[in-house]
């Protein structure tokens, strides 16, 4: 939670003794971006896109979220273009070693 916090992702209240103190709604956020991240998105863009999508509904929302939306494709079809090369070269490499392993050469 404290890494959350030093990367701008969320803030915590604070007690009368200084300790933090997460409300309901820092908890729900957390869990937005613990998913967010698992999914292999950028901080940047959590934090970026974070607030507007979470907080009350206002003016450009569906906006923001389009934005946020195509920025999560763009992840996500940058992943695909580096698994498919990563799969071309692991295929190379399985070649490679059915070829290097045969008992004929």
């Amino acid at each position: 939670m404290r890494h959350y916090e030093d990367e701008g992702l969320i803030v915590p209240g604070r007690r009368s003794n200084g300790f933090r103190d997460y409300c309901q709604s820092t908890i729900d956020r957390v869990l937005i971006i613990r998913s967010l991240l698992e999914s292999g998105l950028p901080v940047r863009l959590i934090r970026d896109a974070l607030p507007r999508l979470t907080d009350e509904p206002a003016v450009g929302t569906d906006v923001v979220r389009a934005e946020f939306l195509y920025e999560v494709q763009r992840h996500r079809d940058r992943l695909a273009a580096r698994i498919a090369l990563l799969s071309d070269q692991q295929a190379a490499l399985d070649a490679y070693l059915r070829e290097a392993r045969r008992p004929d050469l």
